[in-house]
């Protein structure tokens, strides 16, 4: 009874290690197949996002290995499959995308952003010193005249 827990613990990883599958491929030279390393693990997988070509099992991640060892294959080098890459996928499939407007729009915007806010923040002056600089303006502009200086100072006294 205490060996079934072992089965299917057993059983499951079979069944996880059956589902990986190994890719042998066959290159013409040592450097190839160094370039075609390098270029899975500098590509990265448009689906997952956060996997390269060379991690991911998805089916577009199996079919851009494919087309990386097709183009390495007919002769054509390293820049070459990476422009085909980008020319067909965009951008996204490099770790570091070039300097384009559309990048740059995507670093300036938000530290704008931050700023103008930033600005706003200082700018703004807190209620209370605005009601206090209201108040001494009025003070400044309603002096008391002799009587009701004199009426003041009675109903102050008679409080006493």
């Amino acid at each position: 009874m205490r060996k079934i827990p072992y089965f299917f613990t057993a059983l499951l990883f079979f069944a996880i290690t059956a589902k990986a599958a190994i890719e042998v491929r066959n290159f013409a030279s040592a450097q190839q197949e160094q370039d075609y390393q390098s270029l899975t693990q500098e590509l990265r997988c448009p689906q997952c996002q956060n996997n390269n070509i060379a991690d991911s099992n998805a089916t577009i991640a199996v079919d851009m290995r494919e087309k990386v060892y097709q183009l390495l294959n007919q002769g054509q080098t390293k820049q070459q499959v990476v422009d085909y890459m980008v020319q067909r996928y965009g951008n996204f499939v490099t770790y570091n995308p070039p300097l384009t407007p559309a990048t740059l729009l995507l670093w300036i915007v938000p530290i704008g952003l931050v700023l103008f806010g930033g600005i706003l923040v200082l700018r703004r002056k807190p209620k209370a010193q605005i009601q206090a600089n209201q108040s001494a303006v009025q003070m400044d502009d309603e002096k008391l005249t002799q009587a009701e200086q004199q009426r003041l100072a009675k109903l102050l006294a008679d409080k006493e």
